[in-house]
């Protein structure tokens, strides 16, 4: 049987370039554990289907481990709400 991923919404420290290019630079996770991200290796345009929104996905180095965060936009209703950041955690399955 097979598991399932879980999103798990995060903060995260973000600069942007002159150009408005998005650079995340530290997750923050709701216990307050900070984990500076060393590099970003990737970006791609990344859609969630089952909420029907455009996202994005960056693959980030931390502590030397290659990790994918995604940014989730939201809908254009809120003008100061841009969007979320979340990680995938993988939960195992049930027998």
């Amino acid at each position: 049987m097979k598991g399932y991923s879980e999103r798990i919404y995060v903060k995260v420290n973000t600069d942007f370039d002159p150009t408005g290019y998005m650079m995340p630079r530290s997750i923050i996770w709701s216990d307050g554990r900070i984990f500076t991200i060393d590099a970003v290796r990737d970006f791609r345009p990344a859609s969630t289907l089952e909420s029907g929104r455009s996202g994005d996905c960056y693959t980030v180095v931390i502590r030397g481990e290659e990790k994918l965060l995604f940014f989730e936009k939201t809908c254009g209703l809120f003008a100061s709400r841009v969007g979320r950041w979340f990680v995938e955690s993988a939960v195992p399955a049930v027998r």
